[in-house]
């Protein structure tokens, strides 16, 4: 492992300019298990009664806002992933200037939460969340905290988080700013995903600049294209680097 954290090092240490891509691995670092899971979306339906396809879609949300809201707020909200070293670990290696932006897939906004100020969080995120008629924003504790459905008082309508659900098109803007990141990056990090990754695949194609780093628990045979390869959680190998700790010295 030593061996690949000085190769990482020095790889970010040429970098001119560095994009972080954090996908589903790192979520199940903190806990989080992906309700696509087939034992876990098997579990669902069985309890609620619909399949995960259906509950976690815009459609549900309309036409069934309290079922829609008792899934969201039990297996999104109070399911949440723990925090890990690896937001702090993040925050460090922008602050040392060695992290210029990172893209997040999922929905927790976690490098935010470590201290990452350069963030697109192309899925949107929980902690955003706002009435579709007037535009007043709400907190997640509203959501989470609420009996049923959360309703806008002045509207008498059902507050809306600002996620991308299942059917729907990703933010345009959010698209563009992660193509032009990716297009500007010098080195990739690919956090708790892999090449083959269902959302990330079609933005690295416009990846063309020098080193893909992979880290990801979990092995593909499309990992021998990336210039390094780490099995392991983020968590448990972001820190290592160190730059916290310089920081901080």
């Amino acid at each position: 492992m030593n061996g690949k954290i000085e190769q990482l090092r020095k790889i970010l240490d040429d970098s001119n300019y560095t994009v972080a891509l954090c996908g589903s691995g790192m979520m199940e670092e903190g806990g989080f298990i992906g309700i696509k899971k087939q034992d876990k979306a098997y579990d669902i339906e069985n309890r609620y009664g619909y399949g995960v396809e259906e509950m976690y879609s815009s459609a549900f949300y309309n036409t069934r806002p309290e079922q829609f809201f008792e899934f969201y707020k039990k297996e999104m909200l109070h399911n949440a992933p723990r925090d890990t070293a690896s937001g702090p670990a993040l925050a460090a290696m922008e602050r040392a200037g060695k992290l210029q932006c990172i893209i997040d897939s999922n929905i927790y906004d976690k490098p935010r939460r470590g201290g990452c100020r350069h963030v697109i969080n192309l899925h949107g995120s929980i902690y955003q969340n706002q009435c579709p008629r007037c535009k007043k924003k709400y907190p997640v504790t509203y959501i989470a905290q609420a009996r049923r459905v959360p309703i806008c008082p002045s509207c008498n309508i059902p507050v809306r988080p600002m996620i991308s659900l299942i059917g729907e098109m990703v933010d345009s803007q959010n698209m563009t700013k992660t193509t032009v990141e990716i297009t500007k990056a010098d080195t990739l990090l690919l956090l708790g995903t892999t090449l083959a990754s269902e959302v990330f695949r079609q933005y690295i194609e416009y990846f063309t600049g020098r080193n893909i780093v992979i880290i990801h628990k979990q092995e593909h045979y499309l990992d021998k294209e990336a210039a390094l390869v780490i099995l392991d959680y983020p968590m448990d190998v972001l820190p290592l680097l160190g730059y916290g700790e310089e920081i901080n010295a």
